[in-house]
C-alpha cells in the first residue's frame, strides 16, 4: 500500500473548472520532493478529456517535464483545442504553478473502431500477483504493487504487478488517468554499470493506450532498458491486463546526474 493515506487517487483527479478550458487541481499536501510527475500527467489528461465529446477515448499522450512541481500548491491546467475531426480530437495542455509551465503535453483521443487486432509482446510467465512479494510504493496514493519473487525486490523494479485500491468503475477516462498516474513509476536501468550516477528527473514521457483496461484490477508492467547516452536514460515498456492482453505501451527518458 502507499505510505500516503490522507487523500486518494480520485481526489487527485477531481478538477475544478475555473473557466472554459481552464482547470485547477486543488488537492495539496506537504512533501520533501518535487511533485510526482505521474500525478501531473494524469491531471493533464483529465483536463484534456473534459473538453472532448463523449465517446472519444484517450489513446496517446506525449509530455515534457519542464520544471519541478510543488505538491503544496494548486496546479492550473490550460487546454488548447487543436482539432476535432471525424474520428480524432487533438488537445494541448500546459500545467502551471507560480506563473511558470511545469509540464506540457499533446494528447490525442479517438473514436473506437473495429479492424486489425494484433499483439507482439506477450505477458511473461511470472508469478501471479496473489503470490508475488508486496512492495510499498513511496509518495503515491491508492496503489498496491507486487513484484515477482523470481525478479527480487529492488528500489527500481522493472517488472511488477499493480492495481489501485479505490473503485474506479467503468469510466474509460478515469481509468486512462489512473494509468497515466502509474506510468511514471521509474524503471530499472541498472543492467549497466551506473555507479557514480543517479536518476535525477524525468525528462519526457509518452504512452499509447491500445484498449481500455480496469485499473482497479491487477495489471503487469514490463520495462526494458534501451539506452543511456548524454546522461539521458531511455526505457520502454509493455503493460498487460490479467488476461495477457497488452493494453498499453510506455516510453520515458530520464536525466542522470553525477553524484557529488
Amino acid at each position: 500500500m502507499s505510505e500516503t493515506t490522507e487523500h486518494d487517487l480520485l481526489d487527485l483527479l477531481e478538477l475544478e473548472q475555473v473557466e472554459e478550458d481552464l482547470f485547477r487541481a486543488n488537492v495539496v499536501f506537504d512533501e520533501d520532493f518535487p511533485l510526482y510527475g505521474g500525478q501531473v500527467a494524469a491531471q493533464a489528461l483529465r483536463a484534456a478529456g473534459l473538453t472532448v465529446e463523449e465517446g472519444r477515448l484517450p489513446h496517446s499522450l506525449h509530455g515534457y517535464f519542464l520544471r519541478a512541481g510543488d505538491a503544496s500548491r494548486p496546479t492550473l491546467f490550460r487546454v488548447d483545442r487543436d482539432r476535432d475531426g471525424r474520428s480524432f480530437s487533438a488537445r494541448r495542455v500546459v500545467a502551471v504553478q507560480r506563473g511558470e509551465v511545469i509540464f506540457s503535453a499533446s494528447v490525442s483521443f479517438a473514436t473506437p473502431g473495429d479492424g486489425l487486432d494484433r499483439q507482439g509482446p506477450e505477458l511473461p510467465a511470472v508469478t501471479p500477483p496473489e503470490d508475488a512479494v508486496a512492495w510499498v510504493v513511496p509518495r503515491m496514493f491508492s496503489m498496491e504493487v507486487a513484484i515477482p519473487p523470481e525478479d527480487g525486490v529492488t528500489a527500481w523494479p522493472s517488472r511488477f504487478w499493480s492495481r489501485f485500491t479505490v473503485p474506479i468503475g467503468d469510466d474509460p477516462l478515469l481509468n486512462a488517468c489512473a494509468f497515466a498516474y502509474l506510468s511514471d513509476v521509474s524503471a530499472d536501468l541498472h543492467r549497466w554499470d551506473t555507479s557514480g550516477f543517479i536518476p535525477a528527473a524525468s525528462l519526457d514521457h509518452a504512452f499509447w493506450l491500445h484498449y481500455p483496461a480496469p485499473m482497479d484490477d491487477w495489471v503487469f508492467t514490463d520495462y526494458t532498458a534501451r539506452s543511456i547516452a548524454g546522461n539521458r536514460g531511455l526505457y520502454t515498456g509493455s503493460v498487460f491486463d490479467r488476461s495477457g492482453r497488452m493494453f498499453a505501451s510506455v516510453a520515458q527518458e530520464a536525466l542522470y546526474r553525477k553524484l557529488r
